[in-house]
């Protein structure tokens, strides 16, 4: 296991001197006991639920969960409403506290617990500290109350933004010591991801501070919490339910890369080439979600194909093409039992299917075709023209459009090409680098064998 870097500590430790400088006592200034005791509490405590404790990450057993291409700083999921809560009640020496107890007590990764502990304590002092500095700046403290309520929006909105920009400028540089990320990256993307979380946080936190200060006291402020947590609950399973997802999907490609090396990128290309077509079309969110699986794994069924045939250099005899021909009604049995799937199953399925009825397992024609079936159809072509395989090389995106047009109408549905089109003249084609071009391999081109359709070749068979 790898040590902390010397920089990482020396940044860590700055934060710290820093967060102590905010907590030290000020003259004038005395500390609500009443307020800060029960707060801290109540946010130890909520630092110990076995739930994901942000709505941009989620953690558990202090380990956190990596987002979409980025790997999570440490500490960052939380339960912010108490410490917001806390901002727009204390002075910002005094909301500093709050964080402390819950942020030194939480479980964290074994690997050097009480510098993660002590880190993720500075990091929360400094953003309360600061949100709590631009709350009382613009008199947020009177306006929870009253008939000035409305008006506590304005700083409650700004405290919320201060909190944002320091949790950014923070875990954008731990990141970048750390976790050894670019710095030109390391902060893309965390303000924004973090700002409609934290806001959903903030109401609930200036709620419990207008229900504090209200005759109705500090136990009503409490109920406010019970929604905030169910609702979290409620994100944390349909993430968990999600991360599942992802993982099974992940295993299944790995599989069909390891087995068909020559390919390897090409699930995830059709995928990304499945969606733009689907954005084209004007498919909602859910169904396009749903196309990306079936893009991804139409080529699940390889993995009941012999090798021998998916890595052979030659063309295929006809027994061998009928045998290579049985992989999409592999993949359909492989994936019957998974629900999540829903239409993505009947694109595994006919994906090979053509408009003029020559496709297989089935013959299908025309709309016979299920819709996801012929958008796959045509991202898996277009992959399988552009992309350098054992036996050619790569065609150039424009070549490859020409033939998905040339073939439009017989193999492939129009409707289909053209939104492709669209979308490439729109946003470009970024494709991950093919599975040759890692290796450096880079075969010497070969003729297409004669009589085969657009996007298919001999040695692995079809695209």
């Amino acid at each position: 296991m790898p040590p902390v870097r010397p920089w990482t500590r020396v940044y860590v430790g700055c934060a710290v001197l820093c967060a102590l400088l905010c907590v030290a006592p000020v003259p004038g200034v005395r500390v609500p006991w009443w307020a800060v005791v029960p707060l801290a509490a109540l946010y130890a405590g909520c630092e110990q639920l076995p739930l994901p404790r942000a709505l941009g990450f989620a953690r558990t057993k202090g380990t956190p969960i990596r987002p979409v291409g980025r790997r999570a700083p440490e500490g960052t999921g939380t339960f912010f409403p108490v410490l917001l809560a806390g901002a727009f009640l204390l002075p910002p020496p005094v909301a500093a506290l709050v964080p402390l107890p819950g942020a030194l007590l939480a479980p964290v990764a074994h690997r050097q617990p009480w510098l993660r502990r002590t880190w993720r304590a500075a990091r929360l002092a400094l953003a309360v500290w600061a949100a709590s500095r631009v709350h009382w700046a613009l008199d947020g403290r009177d306006a929870v109350v009253g008939p000035h309520f409305p008006y506590a929006l304005v700083p409650a909105g700004a405290a919320v933004v201060a909190f944002c920009l320091v949790l950014t400028v923070l875990d954008g540089g731990i990141l970048a010591l750390a976790e050894r990320v670019p710095a030109r990256t390391a902060w893309r993307g965390l303000f924004s991801r973090s700002l409609a979380p934290v806001a959903v946080h903030g109401l609930a936190g200036l709620m419990m501070a207008v229900l504090w200060r209200s005759p109705y006291g500090p136990v009503a402020a409490l109920l406010v919490l019970l929604p905030m947590y169910v609702s979290c609950w409620v994100f944390a399973q349909y993430h968990q339910e999600r991360a599942a997802h992802q993982a099974t999907i992940r295993a299944l490609v790995q599989a069909v890369d390891i087995k068909d090396g020559y390919t390897r990128g090409h699930s995830e290309r059709v995928g990304q080439a499945s969606m733009m077509i689907a954005r084209e079309l004007g498919m909602d969110d859910e169904r396009i979600e749903v196309l990306r699986f079936a893009g991804i794994l139409h080529d699940v069924g390889k993995l009941g194909v012999p090798t021998r045939l998916l890595r052979k250099d030659g063309p295929l005899t006809p027994q061998e093409r009928r045998i290579i021909e049985l992989h999409p009604e592999y993949g359909h049995e492989m994936v019957r039992g998974i629900g999540f799937l829903g239409e993505a199953r009947s694109a595994i399925l006919h994906h090979h299917e053509r408009l003029d009825g020559s496709g297989y397992p089935y013959g299908l024609t025309g709309h016979q075709i299920p819709e996801f079936a012929r958008v796959v159809a045509v991202a898996d072509a277009f992959d399988a023209m552009t992309s350098t395989r054992s036996y050619r090389r790569a065609r150039p995106v424009e070549a490859a459009l020409e033939e998905l047009e040339r073939c439009a109408g017989a193999q492939f549905d129009p409707a289909m090409v053209r939104a492709l089109i669209r979308a490439l003249d729109r946003h470009g084609w970024h494709p991950a680098v093919t599975a040759d071009e890692v290796r450096g391999n880079t075969p010497p081109p070969a003729l297409p064998v004669a009589g085969q359709p657009a996007g298919q070749g001999h040695g692995g068979g079809t695209a």
